[in-house]
């Protein structure tokens, strides 16, 4: 039996290694860097929000494939989500976020290259 973690480990592989075959990695790479930071210092809930109106498209492909791989619809099911938890469910739901931005975040630094 394969632990969450795995799960997650191996889907945000397979989606950061189809980003790099399709070209369009660097601004990724750079989103995958910054989330964790993100989530960290401003909320789930205002991070998700700030990608979402503001960011690149790279960016709002970032989090739409971390939203997948925690079995989430996409980004503006994820916001939404995040928007209506109550507290319990929006602590666990920030730490799922960012144990999976981990993943992301270790995979961009391996395969994007600069």
């Amino acid at each position: 039996m394969r632990t969450r973690a795995q799960r997650w480990a191996e889907d945000a592989y397979n989606r950061v290694k189809a980003r790099v075959q399709a070209g369009k990695a660097e601004k990724y790479k750079d989103m995958a860097m910054k989330f964790p930071v993100l989530v960290r210092q401003a909320g789930l809930s205002q991070a998700l929000a700030f990608v979402a109106s503001r960011g690149e498209e790279a960016h709002k492909q970032l989090v739409d494939d971390l939203a997948r791989t925690l079995g989430r619809e996409g980004l503006a099911s994820l916001a939404e989500e995040a928007r209506k938890a109550e507290l319990l469910a929006y602590l666990r739901l920030t730490r799922e976020v960012l144990e999976a931005a981990e993943w992301y975040k270790r995979f961009a630094q391996a395969l994007i290259k600069e």
